[in-house]
């Protein structure tokens, strides 16, 4: 049962805000610190039904400004990958407990730090060739997975299509697209392993005005606020929040 009290919406409330300002205005897949944070406080499965819709109505609010500026083969390939990836994601929650899923979000939460610090100091080079078509299967189906279990698609999806040498803008749109695209999927299988309840739909209306002020104020932050602050809050949060998952998972 998801208690609706007033714990939970203290931390859901910043929480959701905090994913709509990433998706709107930094476009850094970190929006996903917003499942792992209402990790701590209710059963993983749980933060997950609710951050979905949530997910989702902020890949509405977005795509409009990115609409027919994505590399639609490019996102075809990464799709057709992604597919049998959130099918993987779903047979592993069908038969795992709450604990092996803190344990996976805390681990994706410090591996994207991690990912995030090497690419910054240049210790993981850009490719030098466009990776191949069967190489965006496995993007996609790897990001898929991490999609279904923590919310955390971007960092595999980017691997892909940084090697593709896309501007900035079709960059930003393509993911969009993505996983717009992938959330839908989800839905489906989250539906059927129970994740969406009574509770998480009152708790969805209640958090959509935060996700819609969340996606407007990343639009704005984009432009005020300086990248390398925004990304250093977003990995503490992360490493903090990863860290005591993992914590919670193994004790």
């Amino acid at each position: 049962m998801l208690e609706l009290n007033l714990e939970f919406f203290a931390i859901a409330g910043p929480a959701v805000l905090f994913a709509g300002v990433s998706k709107g205005g930094f476009g850094s897949g970190a929006a996903f610190a917003a499942a792992a944070i209402l990790a701590l406080v209710v059963d993983p499965g749980l933060a997950l039904g609710v951050m979905l819709p949530l997910l989702m109505l902020i890949d509405v609010a977005t795509l409009r400004p990115y609409w027919r500026k994505w590399s639609f083969p490019d996102v075809r390939v990464l799709i057709m990958g992604g597919v049998p990836g959130v099918a993987l994601g779903a047979a592993l929650y069908s038969v795992a407990d709450a604990d092996l899923f803190r344990l996976l979000i805390g681990a994706i939460s410090i591996g994207f730090v991690a990912w995030q610090v090497v690419q910054a100091r240049g210790m993981i080079r850009p490719f030098q060739q466009r990776l191949p078509v069967w190489a965006g299967w496995i993007a996609g189906c790897v990001a898929g997975f991490t999609s279904f279990v923590s919310h955390a698609g971007g960092p595999p999806a980017a691997v892909y299509l940084l090697s593709q040498r896309l501007s900035k803008t079709e960059f930003q749109a393509t993911t969009v697209l993505l996983f717009w695209a992938i959330n839908i999927v989800k839905f489906i299988p989250y539906a059927f392993l129970g994740l969406f309840t009574l509770e998480t739909l009152i708790a969805n209306i209640v958090l959509a005005p935060f996700a819609l002020l969340g996606a407007w104020l990343g639009v704005k932050a984009h432009h005020l606020v300086p990248e390398w602050l925004f990304f250093r809050i977003t990995y503490f949060l992360l490493v903090v929040t990863g860290s005591k998952l993992i914590w919670d998972a193994l004790t």
